[in-house]
């Protein structure tokens, strides 16, 4: 599945990059540059794989992951956990959170280390987390 990203450039040169990340290995950057004296040209290159997390989890990680943090948190039934909603807004302390990455870590059958454990704060973080573990761990 392939994820896309898009940055504005500068004042200066007004340019588009558009990111559609096709695999763990390669980038595809199609760049478009705006100026006044020429035309819209697109350029295509393929640039090596970066340590920077360009895109969000899997829509299945994430339904996942809400699934554990609900049970694991005991909430309500009609209570939308989404990936943008936080572990605190459900009641949950420290404890509850080092509870939730303990049940994260036997479901998808990884490690998280302690610091990456307290920079998890919302669904969105604990299951790109989760997707970046499981990909480092295939690879």
């Amino acid at each position: 599945m392939a994820a896309l990203a898009v940055a504005a450039g500068s004042a200066i040169s007004p340019a588009y990059r558009i990111q559609l990340l096709t695999s763990r290995r390669t980038t595809t950057c199609f760049a478009m540059m705006t100026q006044r004296s020429s035309f819209s040209s697109v350029t295509l290159h393929t640039a090596a794989k970066r340590s920077q997390v360009a895109c969000s989890a899997k829509r299945d990680t994430i339904d996942k992951v809400c699934g554990i943090v609900k049970k694991q948190l005991a909430v309500d039934v009609d209570t939308p956990v989404k990936g943008e909603t936080k572990f605190a807004d459900l009641g949950a302390d420290s404890l509850d959170t080092v509870e939730i990455v303990m049940g994260l870590e036997e479901a998808f059958g990884i490690t998280v280390d302690e610091t990456s454990a307290q920079e998890i704060r919302t669904v969105e973080d604990a299951a790109t987390l989760i997707d970046k573990l499981v990909m480092d761990k295939e690879d």
